[in-house]
C-alpha cells in the first residue's frame, strides 16, 4: 500500500472547488486550459496507484502571504474557524464508501483488511500544517479529540515558531506547545520549521516526531534552503525514528530549475537522489517515504517529465529498483515506513 505523508485535498476543495472525487483529468476538464497549477490529484488516480492512505492536511493562508487563495485569515480565530470548515470537508468525504477516517489503531487495521480483501478504500490522516488554528497552547488536546493526529506548527512563520523565508527560534507560546503536544499524543511535523525553530523543539519535545514533505537541503542548497533539511537535520530525525516525505516539486529536487525549463527537465532519477541522500546518511531505508504536497501551489507543470498525476507515483518504486535497491526496501519507502511510523502516532 503505497502512503502519501502531505495532500492539501481540503483547502483546494474550499479554496478552488477542486472536487477530490474527481479524477485530475476531469478537473483538468473543468478548469480549462492553464499554464500553472495544472491539478495532477484526485480519488480515482489515487486509488488507481494503490495510494491507500494519505495525510490529509489541515491548510490555512495567512492574509499576509497567502498563496492567492480566496479564504485567508487575520487573526486566530478566523484561522481556527477555517481549520474547522477543512476538517468537515474530510468527515464529508468519509461518508463515501471508499473512503475512512484513519484516527485509531483499529481504524488503521480495519483498513488494512478490507484493502486485503481486495476493497478500493483509502484511509485519511488528519495534519495541521501551521498552528495559528490553534488558538492556545491548551487547545492542543482539543484538536486531538477531534481526531487531528499531526501538528506542523509553520509554514511561514507563525504565533508559534519561525517558518519558511522567515526565520525565527520557537516563541514563547512555540514552547508552551510543545509541551502541550507531548501532553495531548500528538505528533510533530518539523516540515516548514525555520531551523533555530528546529533545534529549540528538539529540545523540548520528546515525543513522535516526523517530516512530511521535506527534500534535503545538500542537494538543493540555494533554492529556498530553509525550506530543506540539513544534514545535521536529518540525523538527528534518523535518530529519533522519524520519517521524512519526499516532495515531488521540481524546483525542490534539483538545484536552480525554473518554470521555463519545463518538467521535461526533471526526472525521477532526481526523486530517487533525495530518498537515497535520506537513506546514506540513516544507513538504511527505514526513514524515509513519499509525502508528494501535490497540488500544494504547484501542479504537473512542475514535477519530473514521469509524473502527470498521482495515479504515477508507483513509478517511483520502479525507479527506485532500477538504482538497485531491494523490494523489501522500496515496499518500505513507498508506504511501509508511513504504516510503521503511524503504529506509533496512533492512539489504541
Amino acid at each position: 500500500m503505497i502512503i502519501d505523508a502531505h495532500l492539501d485535498i481540503a483547502y483546494n476543495a474550499l479554496n478552488f472547488g477542486r472536487d477530490y472525487t474527481l479524477s485530475a483529468a476531469e478537473t483538468r476538464r473543468r478548469e480549462g486550459p492553464r499554464d500553472l497549477d495544472i491539478a495532477t490529484v484526485g480519488l480515482p488516480d489515487a486509488l488507481k496507484a494503490g495510494l491507500g492512505l494519505v495525510f490529509g492536511t489541515l491548510f490555512v493562508s495567512p492574509a499576509a502571504d497567502a498563496l492567492h487563495s480566496p479564504i485567508v485569515y487575520h487573526t486566530p480565530e478566523e484561522a481556527h474557524q477555517q481549520a474547522l470548515d477543512q476538517l468537515a470537508y474530510y468527515h464529508g468525504l468519509s461518508a463515501r464508501h471508499d473512503v475512512v477516517m484513519v484516527e485509531r489503531q483499529a481504524d488503521m487495521a480495519a483498513l488494512l483488511a478490507a484493502r486485503a480483501r481486495g476493497q478500493q478504500l483509502q484511509g485519511v490522516v488528519v495534519l495541521m500544517e501551521g498552528a495559528d488554528p490553534v488558538l492556545a497552547p491548551s487547545q492542543a488536546a482539543e484538536w486531538q479529540a477531534r481526531g487531528v493526529r499531526i501538528i506542523g506548527p509553520a509554514w511561514k512563520a507563525t504565533r508559534y515558531c519561525g517558518g519558511t523565508g522567515q526565520p525565527g527560534p520557537l516563541t514563547p507560546l512555540g514552547r508552551e506547545l510543545m509541551g502541550e503536544l507531548r501532553a495531548a499524543g500528538l505528533t510533530l511535523d518539523v516540515s516548514h520549521m525555520a531551523e533555530q525553530s528546529f533545534w529549540d523543539a528538539m529540545g523540548l519535545f520528546d515525543g513522535p516526531v516526523i517530516a512530511s514533505h521535506s527534500n534535503c537541503r545538500a542537494l538543493v542548497p540555494n533554492s529556498r534552503a530553509d525550506r530543506h533539511l540539513s544534514d545535521e537535520m536529518i540525523r538527528e530525525l534518523v535518530g529519533r525514528g522519524a520519517v521524512i516525505g519526499t516532495v515531488l516539486y521540481n524546483r525542490f529536487l534539483v538545484e536552480g530549475w525554473t518554470q521555463e525549463q519545463g518538467k521535461r527537465a526533471v526526472g525521477l532519477d532526481a526523486v530517487v537522489a533525495h530518498i537515497d541522500h535520506v537513506c546514506q546518511i540513516a544507513g538504511d531505508a527505514l526513514h524515509v517515504g513519499i509525502g508528494s504536497d501535490s497540488d500544494g501551489g504547484f501542479g504537473t507543470e512542475a514535477t519530473p517529465r514521469e509524473i502527470d498525476t498521482i495515479a504515477d507515483l508507483p513509478k517511483i518504486g520502479e525507479a527506485l529498483l532500477a538504482r538497485g535497491y531491494s523490494q523489501a526496501d522500496v515496499d518500505a519507502v513507498m508506504g511501509g515506513n508511513w504504516q510503521r511510523k503511524l503504529g506509533e502516532i496512533l492512539p489504541a
